[in-house]
């Protein structure tokens, strides 16, 4: 008699032959992640000499790496949930970055120094963005539903930036040091200033 699959325990061998690589594939994903975030950090950062100087000493790593871990358990199953919060509240003592295991992040999300970082629960991250230190992402009201923003794809986001309620900031965007945003950003637009005024060109983070 064949043996039965571990996970739909059925006898295919097309089923027993993923079950047996699967572990294989996580690891594989796992190292491929893993190095996707430490060349963000090479590429983004001037002062980041090696990839095991950043993997060792880079706060804003770390956080991201927890994050990733805790967001996993917040979808697997609710159960799961209050650890997942212990785990980023953990994260927070150590690296004093606050990420929220319910948020959206993508890949390639960069966090340079980090320290006052604060990440909502509903907030999305797209792909290849860059975060300095102080960034808000937050909400302006109660409830259960989206409160916080979207950030887009390859958007920069200075240090001291917040970014208050559901609001959208297309992808390429830039927003300047201590800038306020209450409005949906377009796409290439730079955000400047208390509130934000936005305008065309580039701007230091």
């Amino acid at each position: 008699m064949k043996s039965r699959c571990t996970c739909c325990h059925c006898r295919c061998g097309h089923c027993l032959s993923s079950c047996l690589f699967f572990p294989f594939k996580l690891a594989f994903r796992l190292v491929r992640r893993v190095n996707e975030d430490l060349a963000a950090a090479m590429r983004e950062d001037p002062a980041a000499t090696s990839k095991m100087l950043v993997a060792l000493t880079y706060p804003g790593v770390h956080a991201v790496w927890t994050y990733r871990v805790a967001h996993s358990m917040w979808l697997k199953s609710p159960f799961l949930r209050p650890w997942a919060r212990v785990l980023t509240h953990i994260a927070r003592f150590w690296t004093g970055i606050e990420i929220h295991p319910g948020a959206t992040i993508g890949r390639r999300f960069f966090i340079d120094h980090g320290m006052g970082i604060v990440i909502g629960e509903t907030a999305e991250i797209g792909d290849d963005v860059l975060m300095y230190h102080q960034v808000t992402l937050g909400g302006r009201s109660r409830g259960r539903f989206k409160r916080h923003p979207t950030v887009g794809n390859r958007v920069l986001l200075g240090a001291g930036a917040k970014l208050i309620g559901p609001i959208t900031v297309g992808d390429d965007a830039k927003i300047g040091a201590n800038a306020l945003v209450v409005r949906d950003v377009a796409p290439g637009t730079v955000v400047v200033g208390i509130p934000g005024k936005h305008k065309i060109g580039d701007v230091i983070a």
